[in-house]
């Protein structure tokens, strides 16, 4: 009897131990007050904000508006879509009040004898970060994901600290709308001394068959020594069933990750069609005591680019039908909303769309894990500009400093993620045409390489000419073009991969519903009323109509496929009404307009891309008033 309770004894209190040593994570979403505007001493513990907004986060603090033409006004000379002198644009950034300074403030609680770390999503713009009045971490980047380890700042008792964000948007930092505030979620993290750090393992598939695939895993520990260190990991398939365990010991040296090798019989790979998702659990033991258990999620799949051939996944070839979007979700802002991206992704899935660019930023992990999870091939793209100016306060100020940062943090949060297919390091930048321009770009592709050798770097190259001259597009390992579709054969021929991809494509303009007498192809049509023809035909000087990339992906077998702009429209340049055209103040690039209503061209690429539903679309409506008699085109999409 006293032998029964003292194993029962020590079994409850071996749980309670193990349960005490496991990880937590919090979302920090409620408690949140909000001032928009600067605040001396909001930072401190006494600091008076009952009379701040009470926020929930992800809060976006500009799309409560108002709108004005004068919000954020820019003089410039938009040197990629071919300007030659400098005009005043309205609209460029939304119309919304997105510039100036913004402080949050929150309290929790934290266990002061464990390890605490915040995460952020992403926090629009400049953002410092203090706990209990002190100075946590700077992280500038508004898009990236970052970290600062506030356990040294905690009171001793782990109650009531005080977390405090001062953000802050300079004017002509963007060429689109970014949002504004703590747009995105904020972690709470709390975990054993010995610990896997934040974005700690990397998972590759180095084999891959229908009879086995081998995975190997790569854990990195935080504040081990001279413990003897054990590593349990077992692999689960996508019904949770164990297919693989291994067990392994010994020091850490030189804070060298543990590796251990799997092979998984009869994998299920993941792939738009079937995008099957393991796990992988790690359960970390110092000197016999259970310090952290951590869960990686993974899929197994293989890719491959191969010269004049084009791209295959699992041993089969495809092309991309994808879709270049930028993060904002039109009328609800920048906030990140898990139901809205959802809806997003299923209109594209419909549409036969399988893959997506993140123009032209780091996205939010939310849309990653539904990519993963829905089936959608990604190519993450951390920046818009790189050493030389496109906005007079964009990120090239931060470039020298803050670049292998911002890309080390991007790689090693997403190179898990079985969706990503490949690595964009920009888009656009006029560093293409410097002397020094394949420099920068060869820096940049090193430290995807470094980071994650299993997927091939790109960049949106708009300018021909300079790129095929300069080594920049040779030194890439996948050529991407924006536009310039007519080139594509040049580019093949002149460049070593025998690959081109179409980056950027179309750039179509259209307003859902309406329709403009003649119905012809027309660069950079204005009418009266600031719309766009649904006709499909209308397009701005530097694009086309999507016949043109639909005929390249058709013909040759080295076009790797197509990203159009834009999947939906989005806040911000308004084109072709983006000079002294108020009050448009949204994109009319998209298939699916901001309200996530498909525009008529939804239907035309949905009846070339799912083979798998028919498609029968007719456009426009039969209800002419006023053009009786008259000759009506009708469209049919089928």
């Amino acid at each position: 009897m006293h032998i029964r309770k003292f194993f029962l004894l020590a079994t409850i209190l071996c749980s309670v131990c193990s349960l005490n040593a496991q990880r937590h994570e919090q979302l920090l979403e409620t408690g949140w007050k909000f001032h928009k505007g600067e605040a001396n001493g909001a930072e401190t513990i006494s600091f008076n904000d009952s009379q701040w907004e009470s926020v929930c986060i992800p809060h976006d603090w500009a799309i409560y508006g108002p709108f004005d033409r004068n919000n954020d006004l820019q003089n410039v000379a938009i040197t990629q879509n071919l300007e030659k002198q400098a005009s005043v644009k309205t609209g460029r950034t939304g119309g919304l009040p997105y510039v100036g300074v913004g402080w949050y403030r929150t309290r929790f609680d934290a266990d002061p004898d464990k390890k605490t770390t915040l995460v952020f999503d992403g926090a629009m713009s400049e953002a410092r970060v203090y706990v209990n009045g002190k100075e946590a971490c700077f992280w500038p980047f508004g898009y990236n994901s970052f970290h600062c380890d506030i356990t040294e700042l905690l009171h001793k008792e782990g109650k009531d600290n005080v977390l405090a964000v001062r953000l802050e948007n300079r004017p002509q930092s963007s060429r689109w709308y970014p949002g504004a505030g703590l747009y995105r979620n904020v972690h709470l993290i709390t975990a054993e001394k010995i610990h896997v750090p934040v974005w700690g393992t990397q998972i590759t598939t180095p084999h891959v068959a229908n009879d086995y695939a081998s995975v190997c895993l790569r854990t990195s520990l935080q504040n081990a020594g001279k413990e003897e260190i054990t590593i349990e990991t077992e692999i689960l398939d996508p019904n949770g069933k164990r297919v693989s365990f291994k067990k392994n010991s010994g020091r850490i040296n030189h804070r060298q990750p543990f590796t251990q090798n799997f092979i998984v019989e009869n994998p299920q790979l993941w792939s738009p069609e079937t995008p099957f998702l393991y796990q992988a659990v790690s359960k970390i033991y110092a000197n016999g005591e259970l310090t952290d258990t951590y869960t990686t999620r993974f899929g197994i799949r293989s890719i491959e680019f191969v010269a004049d051939k084009g791209f295959f996944l699992n041993g089969q070839h495809r092309k991309f039908q994808g879709v270049c979007n930028h993060h904002d979700l039109g009328p609800l802002g920048a906030a990140i909303n898990v139901s809205a991206l959802r809806h997003q992704l299923t209109l594209l899935k419909d549409m036969g769309c399988d893959a997506i660019r993140t123009a032209h930023n780091m996205p939010a992990p939310e849309l990653v894990r539904l990519c993963d999870e829905m089936g959608f091939m990604m190519m993450i793209e951390p920046f818009d500009e790189w050493d030389i100016a496109k906005c007079e306060n964009g990120y090239h100020r931060y470039f020298n400093e803050w670049a292998e940062k911002d890309m080390v943090n991007m790689l090693r949060q997403y190179r898990n993620n079985p969706c990503v297919v490949m690595w964009s390091i920009g888009n656009e930048v006029p560093t293409q045409c410097s002397s020094e321009g394949y420099k920068v770009a060869k820096f940049l592709q090193d430290i995807c390489h470094r980071e994650d050798p299993t997927r091939p770097v790109t960049c949106g190259m708009d300018q021909v000419s300079c790129v095929l001259d300069n080594g920049f597009a040779a030194m890439l390992d996948i050529p991407g073009f924006n536009y310039r579709a007519h080139r594509y054969e040049e580019a093949y021929q002149r460049l070593p991969q025998n690959l081109v991809l179409g980056s950027e494509t179309s750039s179509t303009v259209s307003s859902r519903g309406v329709y403009k007498f003649p119905a012809e192809r027309k660069a950079d049509a204005k009418y009266e009323d600031h719309q766009s023809s649904s006709y499909d035909l209308e397009y701005c000087s530097w694009s086309n109509i999507p016949d043109i990339d639909f005929a390249l992906a058709d013909d040759h077998q080295w076009t790797l496929g197509q990203f159009v702009w834009t999947g939906f429209d989005y806040l911000g340049e308004p084109s072709p009404y983006d000079t002294d055209a108020w009050p448009n103040h949204s994109s009319m690039f998209g298939i699916i307009d901001l309200a996530s209503l498909p525009k008529d061209r939804y239907y035309l690429y949905r009846s070339v891309w799912n083979k798998q539903a028919e498609t029968l679309h007719i456009l426009p409506h039969w209800n002419w008033e006023g053009r009786e008699g008259k000759e009506v085109p009708v469209f049919v999409y089928t």
